[in-house]
């Protein structure tokens, strides 16, 4: 199995996050249930990246994988 990320989608995943609240997004891009971590990472050298959400809202978080500010978008799926 590669060890590149997956392109989940090009664009951003809108989600509701819960201020307080702690996350984990995908960073292989082989998760079933994204922007999520469903456990697919295991035969990769990848890992989830916990965050807590520091307030509550809609964020947008990166589905391309290739983000400098994950778990955010930060319009690197532009460049794809």
């Amino acid at each position: 199995m590669s060890d590149e990320p997956v392109v989940a989608q090009t664009g951003p995943y809108p989600v509701e996050l819960e201020e307080g609240k702690r996350y984990f997004w995908c960073t292989c891009g082989r998760s079933e249930k994204q922007p999520f971590c469903d456990g697919s990472h295991k035969d990769t050298t990848f890992q989830p990246k916990a965050f807590v959400a520091e307030t509550s809202g809609t964020f947008n978080l990166c589905g391309c994988k290739n983000t400098d500010d994950g778990p955010f978008c930060d319009g690197s799926h532009n460049l794809l």
